[in-house]
C-alpha cells in the first residue's frame, strides 16, 4: 500500500515553527516507519504571490530591533474586527497559489505549526473535493495569538493550561483539544546517560559546576555581555568555581567574537549544535531568552532557567509561566545574571535544586510521541473502517 501523506504548514518566522515541524516529522518516522510521507512546507515564503512572501523576512528586524512594532501588531490579534477584515481579504489573495501547491503534494492530512496558515489554507482545500483532516500544533507555550485558534480545525494541540483556556476562549471546542505538551526533538525523550560520562565526552570539567548560555537559533540578544559577567563571577581568588557553555546558533560572528576573547574559567563556544539534550543535561542550569521550545526542551532535563529577553508579545507569557510554576526566574541585566549563577552555584544551591525537581516534575518528554499519535489516529482509523 502507499504511504499517507502527511503536509505539515509552516513558514520561517524564527526557528520554533521549523524545529516543532521537523519533531513532529522525525516523531512520525520513528513511531510509524514508511507507513507516513512526511513533507515540511514553507507555506508563506514559498507558495504565497509576492509581495506576500516578502512579509515573513521582516520578522528579525521586528523582534530584534523594531520591538515596539511587533507588540503592536501582536496586539491587533485583540481587534476582532481587522481579523475579520484580514481573514476576508488575504485569502482572496493566495487562493490560487495555494490550490496550486495542495494539488501538488495532494495530502492526506495536513498539520499547521504557524498560526497564519489556517484561514489560506482552509479555504481552497474545499476545492479537492475529498475530505483532508486539518489539524494544529500550537508552538506556542504560554502566549497564543488568536489566530492559532480556528473553529474549522479537525484537533488542536496546545502546551499549557493558559493556551487550553485561550483556545476555548476563542470558540474551539473541548473534543477538538490535546494538550500534551510542546513537541520538541525525540532524542530529549531519550534515557539520559550519566551526567560525568556526558561530561568527559564533550570535553567538560569533570567537577565544576556549569552554566549552559544559549542565545536561540540565531544567536540573539546579549549573549557577549552575559557571557562576560558570568565569566568574571565563577573566578574567585584565582581559581575557577564554575564553567560556562555557549551555544550561539547561527550566528557565526558571536562565535568568532567570544572565541577570540581570553577567558578566566573554563569555556566552550558553540554555533548550532544538534546535541542539544547532551549539553542541557551535562549542565546545572541555563540563560536563555523565554522561547517556548528551548524552555520546553530544558524542563524535561532538569534544568533551572534564567530567562534573559523575551519578545514582545509571542513570548510574554512564558515569563510568569516559569516563574509561577517556580522552575526558574526572569533577570535581564546581565550583572544581576551573574550574581544569581554564582549564589545559585553557592549558597543558594538547594533553590537551584528545587527548581531542577520543579522542571522534571513539569516536562513532557514523551510530547511528540503523544501528538504524532493522536493525529496518526485520523488516518489509521480510516485504514481499520477500509479493512472492516
Amino acid at each position: 500500500m502507499q504511504p499517507k501523506k502527511i503536509l505539515i504548514l509552516m513558514s520561517n518566522t524564527g526557528g520554533g515553527h521549523r524545529a516543532s515541524a521537523e519533531a513532529l516529522k522525525a516523531g512520525f518516522i520513528q513511531q510509524y516507519g514508511d507507513q507516513f510521507q512526511v513533507d515540511i512546507v514553507d507555506l508563506l515564503i514559498d507558495h504565497l504571490p509576492r509581495p506576500l512572501s516578502e512579509l515573513p523576512k521582516s520578522y528579525s528586524f521586528l523582534v530584534n530591533d523594531a520591538t515596539w512594532l511587533w507588540k503592536l501588531l501582536w496586539e491587533t490579534g485583540d481587534n476582532p474586527g481587522l481579523l475579520q477584515f484580514l481573514g476576508e481579504i488575504i485569502p482572496r489573495l493566495t487562493a490560487k497559489s495555494v490550490y496550486k501547491m495542495l494539488k501538488r503534494f495532494s495530502p492526506d492530512l495536513i498539520i499547521s505549526v504557524h498560526p497564519l496558515v489556517h484561514e489560506i489554507t482552509l479555504r481552497p482545500l474545499t476545492r479537492l473535493r475529498r475530505r483532508v483532516p486539518f489539524v494544529t500544533v500550537v508552538t506556542d507555550l504560554a502566549s497564543t495569538h488568536p489566530l492559532w485558534f480556528h473553529p474549522r480545525v479537525d484537533a488542536c494541540y496546545v502546551a499549557s493550561d493558559e493556551a487550553y483556556q485561550r483556545a476555548l476562549q476563542a470558540g474551539l471546542q473541548p473534543a477538538q483539544l490535546h494538550q500534551f505538551g510542546l513537541p520538541v526533538r525525540p532524542a530529549f525523550a531519550l534515557p539520559a546517560h550519566p551526567k560525568p560520562v556526558l561530561r568527559q565526552a564533550l570535553g567538560m570539567h569533570a567537577d565544576l559546576p556549569a552554566v549552559l548560555l544559549v542565545g536561540g537559533g540565531e544567536g540573539f540578544g546579549r549573549v557577549a555581555d552575559i557571557a562576560a559577567q558570568l565569566a568574571v563571577r565563577l573566578r574567585e581568588k584565582g581559581k575557577a568555581i564554575g564553567q560556562l557553555v555557549v551555544i550561539c546558533g547561527r550566528n557565526r560572528k558571536l562565535v568568532e567574537k567570544l572565541n577570540a576573547q581570553h577567558w578566566p574559567v573554563p569555556m566552550q563556544v558553540h554555533g548550532f549544535v544538534d546535541n542539544m539534550p547532551e549539553w542541557m543535561t551535562a549542565t546545572d542550569c541555563i540563560v536563555t531568552k523565554a522561547g517556548p521550545g528551548t524552555i520546553a526542551e530544558a524542563l524535561i532535563c532538569g534544568l533551572p532557567i534564567i530567562l534573559s529577553s523575551f519578545i514582545p508579545g509571542q513570548e510574554e507569557g512564558n515569563v510568569p509561566y516559569v516563574v509561577q510554576n517556580q522552575v526558574g526566574v526572569h533577570c535581564e541585566d546581565p550583572v544581576e545574571i551573574a550574581r544569581l549563577v554564582r549564589r545559585w552555584f553557592g549558597p543558594e544551591q538547594a533553590t537551584m535544586q528545587r527548581f531542577a525537581q520543579n522542571a522534571r516534575q513539569l516536562g513532557r518528554a514523551q510530547a511528540t510521541f503523544d501528538i504524532v499519535e493522536s493525529i496518526a489516529s485520523f488516518l489509521l482509523k480510516d485504514k481499520r473502517q477500509v479493512g472492516e
